[in-house]
């Protein structure tokens, strides 16, 4: 994973996102610590960590939702 400072990655934003979509990740950082803030995937990548976690259930039972699915997740909660 490449590491960029946010100023840099201002200045190179059209480069990064090719490398993105390439399949790589690039790790935003900021301030004096150069602490890591980002992290930019691409959004195939983002789409299939969202999976919902089933807790207690989880051993238990699976749950798949079609793609076409149309309830929000505060929807899901409150019934």
């Amino acid at each position: 994973m490449k590491t960029l400072q946010l100023a840099e990655a201002k200045t190179h934003f059209s480069s990064i996102m090719k490398d993105v979509e390439a399949g790589n990740e690039v790790a935003i950082s900021y301030g004096k610590k150069k602490q890591n803030i980002a992290v930019i995937v691409s959004y195939e990548k983002w789409k299939k960590s969202k999976k919902r976690q089933l807790g207690t259930l989880e051993s238990k039972m699976s749950v798949e939702f079609a793609d076409d699915f149309a309830m929000t997740d505060e929807e899901l909660v409150s019934f």
